[in-house]
């Protein structure tokens, strides 16, 4: 399977994280909280987190604070579709690819729910034919891309696709909340919203660089599920994030990539170019550890969190875009992703330009 090409949208509006405390200090909402709570959001906000602006789905940064459950379905009901469609489009559009070529669309969301499903609206966006087969994949967050990449393989594998576009999209501004937990403050102040596609198919696009996925390995642990999941509360979706999750996500981080090797005969010493998902800052430091790397190496997925946060399941793709444009050598790549469950991804790309 080839990358044929990257598409990326975000929101309209970009919000620096010292305008979100600002408006949040002046908020009901904030007064509501114990000062410990008060005392970590302005740390995280005002501090150097790795992020300096996140893009929302919001008119106004005070809307970010209305809990309202109707008022967050709608914000993710309008904005996911939209965005997933300007992604794919952009896809496209650099590949010179029309909407009519291509077969399957397979989108991915853990922020919202729709029925049908987003790969319904976002098929409607963009004029693909009626008899292009449509997938949705909710559930598995942060990870998520990965594995839509690995069903994208075997439906070009099969035969019965020859062009698939992977769209991935988050509007985590529908699926925040406050309270006193610290996993839930750090998480309101990590998420921004996006959207990337991928357009796949069975030859090397006939312009740009030669991206091939060869190899790809993966790591569940339910054990470590109550790490990294959500929850409903008042009909509001919640992210229980605990302070393990940098660890955690090395460590099984680690694992895939290891048995990728073992199964794919492959060395780290061979790898010129590291893709990790932009989880946060301290989960980069842990993958740094873990790995023997410098901040050079993470430096496409940093750039991906200082300008745009914790996007979820589009920011590896943000990420390698960044890398693809940006200088980081030809070779083997490790393009790996991680998230709720606990669940980890990886996969070898050989990369020519």
């Amino acid at each position: 399977m080839f990358l044929q090409s990257i598409g990326l949208a975000v929101p309209a509006r970009s919000f620096a994280q010292a305008d979100v405390l600002q408006t949040l200090e002046k908020d009901p909402t904030f007064a509501g909280l114990t000062e410990k709570s008060r005392i970590l959001l302005r740390k995280v906000l005002s501090g150097k987190n790795g992020i300096e602006r996140r893009h929302l789905a919001l008119d106004e940064v005070h809307e970010a604070f209305v809990f309202q459950p109707d008022a967050m379905m709608a914000r993710f009901r309008r904005h996911a579709p939209e965005l997933a469609g300007q992604a794919a489009r952009q896809a496209l559009t650099r590949a010179r690819i029309s909407p009519e070529n291509i077969d399957a669309l397979l989108v991915t969301t853990c922020t919202g729910y729709l029925c049908p499903g987003l790969s319904s609206y976002v098929a409607e966006i963009l004029g693909l034919p009626a008899s292009a087969s449509l997938l949705d994949l909710v559930g598995q967050g942060c990870g998520a891309a990965l594995p839509a990449l690995d069903q994208a393989a075997a439906l070009l594998d099969s035969g019965r696709a020859r062009r698939i576009l992977v769209a991935c999209v988050e509007i985590c501004s529908a699926a925040s909340f406050l309270d006193d937990d610290p996993g839930v403050l750090i998480s309101a102040c990590l998420f921004g919203d996006g959207a990337a596609a991928a357009l796949l198919g069975t030859a090397p696009p006939t312009s740009g660089p030669s991206v091939r996925f060869a190899g790809s390995s993966r790591h569940s642990a339910p054990e470590h599920r109550e790490h990294l999941r959500f929850d409903h509360r008042q009909g509001l979706l919640r992210n229980l994030l605990s302070v393990e999750v940098p660890s955690l996500s090395a460590r099984h981080a680690r694992t895939v990539f290891d048995r990728a090797c073992a199964a794919h005969r492959r060395r780290a010493d061979e790898v010129s170019g590291w893709i990790w998902h932009a989880g946060g800052r301290e989960v980069l430091r842990a993958l740094r550890r873990e790995f023997g790397l410098t901040e050079k190496d993470t430096e496409p997925s940093s750039s991906v969190l200082r300008h745009h946060g914790n996007m979820s399941s589009p920011s590896c793709l943000f990420a390698l875009d960044h890398a693809l444009r940006n200088g980081v050598p030809d070779g083997i790549w490790w393009l790996a992703s991680f998230g709720a469950g606990f669940s980890s991804y990886g996969t070898f790309l050989e990369v020519r330009r």
